[in-house]
């Protein structure tokens, strides 16, 4: 494939010649082939560093927070694509929410209506999204009933450390909270206020023994590359420790969830060589407490529209599950058409009929208490 010259990619970027040799100089970006005639060129894999780190400086990302973001070895360019678009897409819906808030005080302003100070601000504040009735589609939020039971679980623990925390759900907000993350890309996204995040994995925790009154992790030991060593660590650094999980046997989730049992038998191949539930469990001398979904359970993660399947169809949605990218297009695009037939057809309803009444479901979801 042809190298592209500086030049070249500074005038099909839109960018200067300076900004692209300043982002050599910090190692940010590096061109790393020659011409025939000797001038320097960028790579294909070059060009795809640097469109990540255009689209992140254009999202408003400091150039030492892209460096992080870009070097994270746990995202693949896919990952990041996929991360940029939610950014954009969220980037798109604000603005045109703002919009929505200015023509409408423009509309009032011409009635002779002048808003109050309170309302001119919330075309910037948080409030924004309910002055407006904006459906900004939010699908990973904390579910309070979940969360009420996992931080019962914590028991009279002040201190607590947050492994693999992600985003910050599930984090109790009246505790002094320490997270552990290894993903720049999540640490990127943890909201303004919340809790201090350290870069780090499970399997190797920086605090120094018995630190904690509490350890929690919540939805993240799959994603680990040693769980048993992570929740070693977990037991080591802390007093009491919270882990959410589930049960990934055939009868405790893989042919009782009817998603992964009638449309997508290739989770099955996710979680070969994974350590049990009840292995989990033993290494920290744990208890295992099942965990209900509610119908309307306001986090989307995999499970969670057990009572709604329309909801799978729904490209965002499945997005935020990380099931559907690892088990690959080809699997997604059948497992979501054969849904959609059934649903269609009414196959689904009367497959799942004993669903419709039920006001939580157990699929295999574990909380483990040690």
């Amino acid at each position: 494939m042809e190298h592209l010259t500086v030049g070249r990619v500074a005038e099909l970027a839109g960018v200067s010649v300076r900004t692209l040799h300043h982002y050599d100089d910090i190692g940010l970006v590096r061109p790393s082939a020659r011409t025939t005639a000797g001038y320097r060129a960028y790579t294909p894999a070059d060009v795809e560093r640097l469109r990540e780190v255009l689209a992140y400086r254009r999202l408003g990302f400091g150039l030492r927070e892209i460096a992080d973001l870009v070097d994270d070895p746990a995202t693949d360019a896919v990952a990041h694509l996929r991360r940029l678009r939610g950014l954009l897409l969220d980037q798109r819906d604000r603005a045109a929410a703002m919009v929505t808030a200015i023509d409408r005080e423009l509309e009032a302003r011409k009635l002779g209506i002048h808003t109050t100070p309170e309302d001119q601000l919330k075309v910037f504040g948080a409030q924004l999204y309910d002055t407006i009735g904006s459906a900004y589609p939010a699908t990973r939020r904390t579910e309070p009933r979940i969360a009420a039971q996992v931080w019962d679980a914590l028991g009279d623990a002040r201190t607590v450390l947050n492994v693999g925390a992600g985003t910050g759900s599930y984090e109790p907000p009246d505790r002094d909270v320490t997270a552990v993350e290894p993903s720049a890309v999540m640490r990127a996204q943890r909201p303004a206020g919340s809790a201090p995040c350290v870069a780090a994995s499970a399997e190797n925790l920086p605090f120094a023994d018995q630190s904690f009154d509490a350890a929690m992790a919540f939805s993240t030991v799959h994603h680990w590359q040693d769980p048993i060593a992570g929740l070693r660590e977990m037991r080591r650094v802390a007093r009491r420790v919270v882990v959410f999980t589930h049960d990934d046997s055939d009868t405790g989730w893989l042919k009782r969830f009817w998603l992964t049992r009638d449309y997508l038998p290739e989770v099955a191949n996710l979680v070969v060589g994974r350590p049990s539930v009840d292995r989990l469990a033993h290494v920290i001398e744990a208890r295992i407490e099942p965990v209900l979904i509610p119908w309307d359970c306001a986090d989307g993660f995999f499970e969670a529209y057990w009572r709604r399947p329309e909801a799978y169809l729904d490209e965002h949605v499945r997005r935020a599950i990380s099931v559907w990218t690892r088990v690959g297009p080809e699997a997604e695009r059948r497992a979501v058409d054969e849904l959609r037939d059934d649903l269609s057809s009414g196959r689904w309803t009367e497959r799942n009929r004993e669903l419709l009444g039920l006001g939580a479901a157990e699929l295999g979801l574990r909380l483990l208490v040690a």
